[in-house]
């Protein structure tokens, strides 16, 4: 029998405390697990839980009663930060995530800079924070994971990406403005979360890859915006999961400079390398999103007995969880790493 609760668990592995078993969670955003299979099921359907607070929250906990995730995680998509700041959405429907429309400005000289304290008045972040609330209240013992998508990426969102990378190149000083900007209010939008009763905060930044910056950049415009965010968290009182996308061998120096309490990565990433090779990391991760979708739950419940015996900290599926993942996949997952 567990002798920790699933909260309690959590935040005594991104402590490294002693726990009586590996975590497993799926903290929301990118990396969230609201299943056709189970909205069919309940009834609770995105797209319209990305808007109301009681759908969200019903979802949160369809999601952790049926999956065996050991959290609730909220939101379900990557654009509430941009939305709010500027770029119209394209919500999606009940197999597809929400999109940006189009970026709302096409270089970082057109930006508008709006004050601190514009994504309080966005109603979708309403509907995140009043979820947390709820959930955090009504269910004391489940962590609830506020997900942020992270710096470069929601700058990625509000302007044209293709003429924002070139940017971080060409005119760095205003690029960095921007970035600032941004990192401002996603520290705003997770003091809210906080307040509201989030347990951990986890931020997905997938622009802030090594394939896409290289070292140099990844330490100059990455490292140091995560960190910003990070650090304030941290003020607030809260742990912080980050999440990098891509192959790591460029950047790995650099990802150990991260202020995350646990560095969550790609499928493809060696986790017991990168463990073996910095001691001081906690990692997160990672079943094949891939697998998860395609094979089979022997295969999965295999693989998943992997991840224990390279001893990853706290165990999660990789990057982009297909809303088509069949719940059977994703119960073999959870019920391999809680038989520990």
């Amino acid at each position: 029998m567990d002798s920790l609760t699933p909260k309690e668990r959590l935040l005594r592995s991104l402590k490294k405390e002693k726990v009586d078993r590996h975590p497993v969670i799926c903290p929301g955003g990118m990396m969230n697990a609201a299943l056709t299979e189970i909205m069919k099921k309940t009834g609770h359907k995105l797209p319209e839980a990305h808007h109301v607070d009681t759908l969200m929250r019903e979802l949160a906990f369809d999601v952790y009663e049926n999956t065996g995730f050991e959290n609730f995680g909220i939101p379900f998509c990557m654009t509430v930060e941009a939305e709010a700041l500027g770029s119209p959405i394209d919500f999606g429907s009940l197999e597809c995530e929400p999109k940006i429309k189009i970026e709302a400005y096409k270089s970082v000289n057109d930006v508008n800079f709006l004050p601190r304290g514009t994504l309080a008045k966005s109603s979708r972040v309403a509907a995140v924070v009043q979820s947390l609330h709820y959930l955090s209240v009504h269910h004391p013992d489940v962590p609830a994971i506020g997900s942020l998508t992270g710096p470069l990426s929601t700058s990625a969102s509000i302007v044209d990406p293709m003429t924002f990378l070139k940017q971080l190149r060409r005119e760095k000083e205003q690029a960095h403005k921007v970035i600032d900007y941004v990192t401002d209010h996603l520290i705003d939008y997770a003091q809210l979360m906080v307040d509201n009763g989030a347990t951990v905060i986890s931020i997905a930044d997938p622009t802030a890859t090594g394939e896409i910056l290289g070292p140099k950049m990844f330490k100059e415009y990455a490292v140091t915006y995560l960190n910003k965010l990070a650090d304030a968290i941290h003020l607030m009182g809260v742990p912080v999961i980050i999440h990098i996308c891509g192959e790591m061998a460029m950047v790995k120096p650099q990802i150990a400079e991260l202020h995350g309490d646990a560095i969550s990565v790609d499928a493809f990433v060696n986790l017991k390398s990168m463990k073996e090779e910095y001691h001081q990391l906690t990692t997160m991760g990672n079943l094949s999103t891939y697998l998860l979708e395609f094979s089979n739950p022997d295969t999965i419940y295999k693989q998943s007995k992997v991840l224990l015996k390279n001893n990853i900290d706290i165990i999660s599926p990789a990057c982009g969880l297909s809303t088509s993942t069949k719940l059977e996949n994703i119960q073999a997952f959870t019920t391999a790493i809680k038989e520990e």
